[in-house]
């Protein structure tokens, strides 16, 4: 009996080194990975703000509410 339980635990602390080293290298890997992003880039809606598509339509809105004197041509996001 004495016999079976050491070989039990030893086997139990092999695959629990095992388990903890493979734990150990995904940690290492993932904290290494870089993402592409570079990290003084600015996150979310910020990162389109200087897309030349969104400068075109903001210049276009500016434009069209010069013409309309002041005037929203265009729905507003909160009518109240």
């Amino acid at each position: 009996m004495e016999g079976t339980g050491r070989g039990s635990k030893l086997r139990s602390f092999a695959i629990g080194s095992l388990v903890g080293a493979a734990g150990a290298i995904a940690t290492a890997r993932r904290a290494s990975y870089r993402s592409r992003r570079p990290r003084n880039a600015p996150g979310g809606l910020a990162a389109f703000e200087d897309a030349p598509c969104f400068l075109e339509i903001v210049g276009e809105e500016a434009q069209r509410y010069r013409e309309g004197g002041g005037e929203m041509t265009t729905g507003t996001s909160n009518p109240a």
